[in-house]
């Protein structure tokens, strides 16, 4: 079986920041996957599943909902090895463009106030599994990288 490219990138030299994981052809359209990179894999903590569930309700419900990029939103959600997330969207937009979108939606989560949309029991598989602190903390911690580097070219 082929490796796929992905795990072709050499994650002890990759950084937090912002890149193009794929660009997909869907018809004639396209969709862009990037990967929203919290944390240094294999040499800082992953961050904690119910900070990241808590960070996957709140992203995706501002992401969804800004008035500029909300029709071109795929999906959102978190990376399996809880180092960040998946973002995909409509097009062919750069990392560059991607970043104000990604500090706005950040910046959205460390000033939440309030429940957790989407998170009761009837509306969430697992309605437990959230921490609003954590995924404040880890929004501040986030928002910093992007506006300080927010590396957008994979490490060679």
């Amino acid at each position: 079986m082929d490796l796929i490219p992905s795990f072709a990138i050499d994650h002890m030299k990759l950084l937090p920041g912002v890149y193009v994981s794929r660009v997909d052809a869907v018809g004639e359209d396209f969709v862009t996957t990037f990967d929203i990179r919290m944390k240094r894999p294999n040499r800082e903590p992953a961050v904690h599943p119910n900070a990241l569930h808590t960070l996957e309700h709140l992203v995706a419900t501002f992401l969804r909902n800004d008035p500029e990029w909300k029709d071109r939103i795929v999906y959102w959600g978190p990376m399996g090895c809880l180092t960040g997330n998946y973002l995909l969207v409509k097009g062919r937009p750069s990392p560059e463009e991607i970043a104000p979108l990604l500090i706005r939606a950040f910046k959205s989560v460390v000033s939440w106030e309030g429940p957790v949309p989407g998170a009761r029991p009837r509306e969430c598989g697992n309605a437990i599994l959230h921490d609003l602190a954590m995924a404040k903390w880890e929004a501040a911690r986030y928002v910093k990288v992007l506006e300080e580097n927010p590396c957008f070219g994979y490490p060679q």
